[in-house]
């Protein structure tokens, strides 16, 4: 009976030890708090953590944590002011799960999130155009999440970061070509990418919303299908609907994209209600950015005096987001008031547009109002 005993003891030892280098720890619970970040409930996040970790291992708890950060740079993504703390934040994450990787060789999970924290990382670096930094994070991603791949073939979380390499690798510019071959990395393979990215999303128990907007720009600058990305935009806003990046992203599409200047008009509007009532995050600044795209739409359907009255709406908000905001407003009130004939009034507001020009002037406001000034 000791015997037994003993050998029961060992083969329950022994699965759970095989348990915990498949699959991913209290994925339902990760699962709550990532759709509570897509959702930018950010003030939520760290109690939702709180709770989570303990069944869910520490490290996929830092690595939430910095995504949580890293989306909350998306909504205002000029604003560099948090730029030091999500590198420092990053850097830690990333420390952190490499020990994890080094104590437990064999645990897929522990090279998946290795991977999705280099993933973060060099989001932000192509983001602030950091290209070299970003593709030796890339190599690193793709050695992490093959790792965990050969540990469980059943992870399709980690498809999609594999998918994304080889879909970008094979459609890159050449000049990014040319890093890929100073890394020593092999090429892509846009079909294969692209239905490894479309696995993950259907069989993966983290990464469906993040695939969406993985893809929805997939299919808007490389596969030409802006209905398909307008349509997982939608999935993207029915799941998290007080994300306002969503809403504004369809009104994009449906203005660049399918020059649908209406639905864009009615998508601005209804993000400018969502805000005015409060109900998305950031609403303060999410006025500011309906009011500006609707003012856009508003002058190239000729209802110029409307967009005057948006334009000098934002002007009496004085808004410190988003970054360069009052310096658009002043820019396409000039532009406005010029369509509208009065001329001086416009001279004034591109001259206060280069007045506020911020720091860099990362949507080139600078060079259009000198432009303005010079056709006057």
């Amino acid at each position: 009976m000791r015997i037994a005993a003993a050998a029961t003891a060992l083969l329950f030892l022994a699965a759970t030890a095989r348990a915990q280098t498949t699959g991913l720890t209290a994925a339902p619970q990760l699962s709550r708090v990532y759709n509570a970040i897509l959702d930018a409930r950010f003030d939520a996040v760290p109690e939702l953590l709180r709770r989570t970790c303990g069944p869910a291992p520490q490290e996929a708890c830092q690595l939430l944590d910095l995504v949580s950060l890293w989306w909350e740079i998306q909504l205002d993504p000029h604003n560099r002011s948090r730029d030091e703390e999500f590198e420092a934040e990053a850097d830690a994450v990333i420390e952190a799960i490499e020990a994890w990787t080094e104590r437990e060789p064999e645990r897929a999970e522990a090279w998946f999130y290795l991977g999705g924290a280099y993933g973060a990382r060099a989001q932000w670096r192509v983001l602030r155009d950091d290209r070299l930094a970003a593709a030796r994070d890339g190599k690193r991603i793709k050695s992490a999440l093959e790792r965990a791949l050969e540990l469980d073939p059943g992870l399709d979380d980690a498809y999609f970061g594999i998918g994304l390499y080889h879909y970008y690798a094979d459609v890159a510019p050449a000049a990014l070509r040319v890093l890929r071959w100073l890394l020593l990395l092999p090429g892509g393979d846009r079909v294969e990418g692209l239905r490894e990215m479309l696995r993950a999303r259907s069989g993966g128990q983290l990464l469906q919303s993040e695939a969406d907007f993985q893809l929805h720009q997939i299919y808007l600058w490389y596969e030409k299908q802006p209905e398909r990305a307008l349509e997982l935009l939608g999935e993207l806003r029915a799941r998290h609907p007080r994300n306002p990046l969503f809403l504004q992203l369809i009104a994009e599409v449906q203005d660049v994209y399918l020059h649908d200047l209406q639905a864009s008009r009615r998508s601005w509007q209804e993000l400018l209600n969502l805000a005015r009532a409060r109900r998305v995050a950031e609403p303060e600044m999410t006025e500011v950015k309906a009011r500006l795209g609707l003012a856009g739409v508003l002058d190239r359907l000729s209802e110029r005096e409307m967009a005057v009255e948006h334009l000098h709406a934002i002007l009496e908000l004085d808004p410190a987001a988003p970054v360069g905001a009052l310096a658009r407003t002043y820019l396409l009130l000039g532009q406005v008031l010029d369509r509208l004939g009065r001329h001086e009034a416009a001279l004034e507001a591109y001259r206060a547009a280069l007045d506020h020009v911020p720091p860099g002037d990362p949507d080139r406001i600078a060079r259009a109002a000198r432009a303005g000034l010079r056709r006057r």
